[in-house]
């Protein structure tokens, strides 16, 4: 047996652990089920680089390994199977996958501590992370859209995780339904698949794909552009992903991060062929939606103040960055963006949820400052994150992010300005995230017998990422001369004792994801040919789908200078404002409410879209249901008319027979005579 036959382990162990945690979860309880699902994470982590391993051994143009479990559907002349496909892309993809969340993972072993619902939220991770790697180790669409939906379902249970709380709860179906208006588009493109290939499989779809038309391959990559816009936060449907903050904050790292929100940029990847032959406008559609996300989303980010909000927008604004790779044809730089934002991504949504943590609860960056020193190891690693995430180099970020404007450039430069504009705004709030929460003066003070209906932490009780509601404590807030520089509320706040640092659990996955944000670009280096690892490894996939762009060596080294300036200007002007004080901070409240966006959906469908719901039922209701009501009482009326006839009686039978008989007799010699 070679390596690669231990592909079905990958999703087979945290299958395992669902199952299992279904079975006994509560009998193992805490932290025991914690540890079982961490350990069959890192267990489905160790087969991944077993497959690596073996997937790595076979030369260039023989990585593509197929694995047939069993024959699942047999369709008239269609036979679709279960089965994994194992090639670069869909390895490269479970090592972060499972990686990351075997991080997440341990890290939610501390986080959770105390929650009531301890196991069930182990066993929905164990789903989701089993749900995610079926998407991207399924040997067909189909397969892929069963991990896609299973997601979306465990995106549902994790987002309205406590679903007590109807803000939540709300959440959760927000995101559901939301992802739901995308995936119709995926839909269709199956069955476009299977109408003009005769197969939904990787195999034949990709070695196919140049036998389609133009149109049926722009149907088709456009119906997945579709779905990939609803799963991956892509404006116009990005509105749950913010709302997403809801759950727990493992759950915004696992989701936001390495799994559910990548896998539009996935699913583009794999259909590189396709796309290639579709019309000339679905690429730069691509690229403009995702350019046009990224710097929409950054704006929103600038006034946030919840810690995981900022992250939150932060998400899409990325991901915009690897829609607007994938519109340029940088499939690679796409791939490496995503490898390296699930590195600086999680390390940010976990180190967020340490500070929640150790803040007791509390999530407004306006009533914190200066936590650097009662949390060393959580501050010291968010830096990190925020300088990968800004651009800075020699951090991770740098260099995905200067190969997606470097190919932006080659395309289009009103593309690479838009994606300036978008990094140098991603510096600035960063910055003002990082200043806020641990740099600056102290805003809050420490009362341990302030009384507990005022702001009680929960951290020991469970409902660790839940905010307790301070209703009429939040006044309006004000610049007070003696702070950082930050809007500052009348009233002091008190916290019933003082800020902490989180327990190992959750500070080693934070160390381990900051050496990945420090290390992660060396996968992809600019430097020369011999160093792009990922280029070389991807292109048995990409083969000459990846664009190859002709730039001076000179412009690419003033490029990458003008964005590292870029990152350091939004630096310098978060410094400024709020920790020199050099002027008061700007804020519009219209950015707060992220240009009222998700509002005017909400007016629509509360007002003219209910109305227009209700005229569709009614007429549903009235004329559909009316005509086949109608049809039904007219048959019942005219059947009871004719029953009547049918009295039972030999005698009327008879004279029925004879009175047919003279009928016929006389229409014979009608005829005759005629």
């Amino acid at each position: 047996m070679e390596l690669l036959d231990l592909v079905w382990l990958i999703p087979a162990l945290p299958l395992a652990g669902f199952l299992l945690l279904v079975l006994g979860g509560r009998l193992l309880g805490e932290p025991g089920a914690g540890w079982l699902a961490t350990a069959m994470m890192a267990g489905s982590f160790g087969a991944t680089v077993a497959v690596f391993v073996g997937l790595l051994d076979r030369p260039e143009e023989e990585r593509v390994f197929g694995q047939t479990l069993f024959e699942w559907m047999p369709i008239g002349g269609w036979d679709i199977d279960f089965g994994f496909y194992v090639d670069p892309l869909s390895v490269a993809m479970c090592l972060f996958i499972t990686g990351v969340g075997t991080l997440i993972h341990l890290y939610s072993v501390g986080y959770m501590h105390g929650d009531v619902n301890f196991s069930k939220f182990f066993l929905y991770l164990n789903l989701f992370a089993f749900s995610m790697l079926m998407l991207v180790l399924g040997d067909n669409l189909l397969l892929t859209f069963l991990g896609w939906e299973g997601v979306g379902a465990c995106s549902y249970f994790l987002i309205s995780f406590w679903f007590t709380d109807p803000e939540k709860a709300s959440a959760g179906k927000k995101a559901f339904v939301t992802n739901r208006i995308g995936d119709w588009g995926f839909m269709v493109a199956i069955f476009a698949c299977l109408a003009a290939l005769g197969s939904i499989s990787y195999d034949e779809i990709l070695s196919g794909a140049g036998s389609l038309s133009g149109t049926t391959a722009t149907l088709i990559a456009a119906c997945l552009f579709v779905g990939a816009i609803g799963k991956s936060a892509q404006f116009p449907l990005y509105v749950w992903l913010p709302d997403a903050m809801a759950g727990p904050t493992p759950v915004s790292a696992l989701i936001h991060a390495a799994t559910m929100v990548t896998s539009g940029v996935y699913l583009l990847t794999r259909v590189n062929p396709i796309i290639a032959e579709a019309d000339t406008w679905i690429q730069p559609t691509i690229a403009w939606v995702g350019a046009g996300t990224a710097l929409f989303a950054a704006t929103i980010a600038v006034s946030q103040k919840d810690i995981k909000k900022v992250l939150a927008y932060s998400t899409v604004s990325q991901l915009g960055y690897m829609f607007l790779a994938v519109g340029v044809g940088a499939y690679v730089p796409a791939v490496f963006h995503m490898i390296t934002h699930a590195f600086f991504k999680a390390l940010l949504f976990l180190g967020s949820g340490s500070v929640i943590h150790g803040m007791h609860e509390e999530q407004d960056m306006t009533r914190m400052g200066g936590l650097r020193k009662y949390m060393p190891i959580t501050a010291a690693t968010f830096i990190v994150g925020w300088l990968a995430i800004a651009g800075v180099p020699p951090f991770s970020g740098f260099f995905s992010k200067d190969e997606i404007l470097l190919y932006a450039w080659a395309e289009n430069p009103a593309l690479w300005v838009v994606g300036l504009v978008t990094a140098l705004l991603t510096a600035f709030y960063m910055s003002r995230q990082v200043f806020l929460v641990f740099f600056g003066d102290e805003r809050f003070t420490v009362d341990a017998d302030h009384d507990a209906h005022t702001e009680v932490a929960a951290a020991d009780e469970g409902d660790a990422d839940t905010a307790l509601d301070t209703e009429g404590a939040e006044a309006e807030a004000l610049e007070h001369p003696d702070t950082a520089g930050a809007p500052q509320h009348d009233d002091v706040h008190v916290l019933h004792a003082a800020p902490h640092e989180s327990p190992w659990t959750m500070t080693l996955p934070l160390v381990a994801l900051a050496g990945l944000a420090i290390v992660g670009g060396a996968i992809q280096l600019p430097f020369t040919s011999d160093l792009h690892f990922l280029a070389d490894w991807l292109h048995p996939v990409l083969g000459d789908n990846e664009a190859h762009i002709d730039v001076a060596t000179g412009t690419k080294v003033g490029l990458a200078v003008v964005a590292v300036l870029a990152g350091l200007t939004g630096i310098a002007i978060a410094y400024a404002i709020y920790l020199r004080r050099m002027r008061d901070p700007i804020e519009p409240a219209i950015l707060e409410e992220g240009w009222r966006y998700d509002r005017a959906i909400t007016s629509f469908m509360g007002g003219p879209g209910r109305a227009g719901f209700e005229a569709a039922s009614n007429f549903d209701r009235t004329v559909v249901d009316g005509a086949v009501n109608g049809v039904g009482a007219l048959v019942r009326r005219s059947g009871g008319g004719l029953r009547g006839l049918q009295s039972g009686f030999v005698r009327n039978y008879a004279l029925g027979i004879a009175g047919g008989a003279v009928l016929l007799l006389a229409y014979f010699l009608a005829q005759v005579t005629l």
